[in-house]
């Protein structure tokens, strides 16, 4: 037996793979990247060295406000390491300017208060005023614009008001829009439900350049790209991380330019490629992106890239959070089978978008193809059949129903963190 240990929730799991069977694992190269530099360092010299963009602060001098856009619950960029840089940074230059903190949460729930103490730390969220984008708050909102695509363009109102908008996020493989950072931090980050669903609707998402590490002829980054620009996203602070969730690489300045530096590097650290197998075996990179079903779709799409056809892909998720959307959830288990709800999703017109489609149209695209088998010991079983999906306590009975689908002389392939993956099959 092959003995391996996956990241699963905030530790790991450790799975056996029969020998006979266990045909390939990929590992990006940033899992084992090794730099003499403290996390800190890195940061710091990257703010030292802006990319294509003023110093932080030479644009922090001389404005009374400014707004700091940061990642919610479910990312796990290191806030508590980069919040406190930028801070003391910016306040070294300007001490009275006015600070507010705008956690981007997109369409997800609001960040807890507990929740912000464990991404921050106690002392940040005592200190500093931190306040929960809410999309569907209309009076929270304004229309700066309409996006090439041809949706309107909401953001939230403080940050269009404020004379200085930055950000703070992170680099990973995205599987829809290339990439995850930059201009992402805008939409869907800070902008309103109708933008959200305007900018994710089903002809995107069908889209063939709408597919992880992609972004050239992307036509959700293109929309992206330009809320960015027209809400005047300043200066970014983005970084790269292992797959510890330490910082490895980081990127400072203009949104664009910094944004596309950072692609580079985690394409170069985080491409991996193989032949396809009958099993996929893949995680979500432990918490907090494998606390719910929903974000668990982007792990699935590694498995969906080198499975073949009819075969199965082994999803390794705590999905403590249950499913993660009510919309998503509905949609899924209400339909018949995967294929009718595929096909019903294609014929939704842009301005039809509903809450979550995008997500539950990418797994609906992945299940009707393939097997998936949810391993979980943290989620009503109940839950995951209901979506269509194979329900295992333990990672041993997975691969005895995998083995049951496919037959006992299946290939089987690990992906040990399917999200921080640009996988390519052949």
């Amino acid at each position: 037996m092959a003995v391996f240990n996956v990241p699963y929730y905030k530790g790991t799991m450790e799975i056996e793979l029969p020998d006979k069977n266990f045909k390939n694992i990929l590992i990006s190269k940033a899992a084992d990247y090794k730099t003499d530099l403290k996390e800190e360092e890195i940061v710091e010299n990257a703010l030292n060295n802006p990319i294509g963009s003023k110093s932080l602060e030479e644009l922090v001098k001389g404005k009374n406000n400014m707004v700091i856009i940061t990642s919610d619950h479910t990312r796990p960029v290191p806030s508590k390491i980069t919040l406190p840089i930028l801070l003391k940074r910016i306040r070294k230059v300007n001490p009275s300017i006015d600070i507010k903190i705008l956690i981007a949460t997109g369409l997800h729930r609001p960040t807890t208060k507990e929740e912000m103490i464990e991404k921050f730390g106690e002392a940040l969220v005592k200190n500093e005023n931190l306040i929960c984008h809410r999309a569907k708050e209309g009076n929270e909102l304004l229309k700066i614009g309409m996006l090439p695509s041809g949706g309107e363009l909401w953001i939230n109102k403080l940050a269009a008001e404020t004379e200085l908008l930055i950000s703070e996020g992170f680099i990973e493989p995205h599987f829809f829009a290339g990439f995850s950072g930059g201009r992402k931090s805008i939409l869907p980050g800070i902008s309103g439900a109708q933008t959200i669903m305007a900018n994710h609707c089903s002809e995107f998402i069908n889209n063939e350049n709408s597919r992880t590490g992609k972004l050239l002829k992307n036509p959700i980054h293109e929309d992206m790209l330009y809320a960015a620009k027209t809400a005047k996203l300043a200066f970014i602070l983005n970084v790269a991380l292992d797959k510890n969730k330490k910082i490895i690489g980081a990127f400072a300045g203009d949104s664009e330019l910094a944004h596309n530096k950072g692609c580079e590097f985690v394409s170069k650290f985080y491409g991996v490629s193989g032949t396809k197998s009958d099993i996929v075996v893949t995680t979500n990179g432990g918490y907090p992106l494998d606390q719910n079903i929903y974000q668990s779709v982007k792990g699935m799409t590694a498995g969906e890239a080198l499975c073949k056809e009819g075969g199965v892909i082994i999803m390794i998720a705590s999905c403590c959070d249950g499913h993660g959307g009510e919309s998503f959830y509905k949609n899924v288990s209400e339909a018949k089978n995967p294929k009718e709800l595929l096909s019903k999703i294609l014929k939704v017109s842009r301005k039809n978008t509903v809450p979550d489609q995008w997500e539950f149209q990418i797994l609906a695209r992945i299940l009707n193809k393939y097997k998936v088998i949810m391993v979980t010991d943290m989620c009503d079983p109940k839950i995951i059949e209901d979506m269509h999906m194979y329900y295992a306590h333990d990672f041993k009975k997975a691969l005895e129903l995998a083995f049951e689908i496919v037959g006992k002389d299946a290939e089987i392939t690990l992906i040990p963190d399917g999200v921080s993956s640009i996988v390519k099959g052949k």
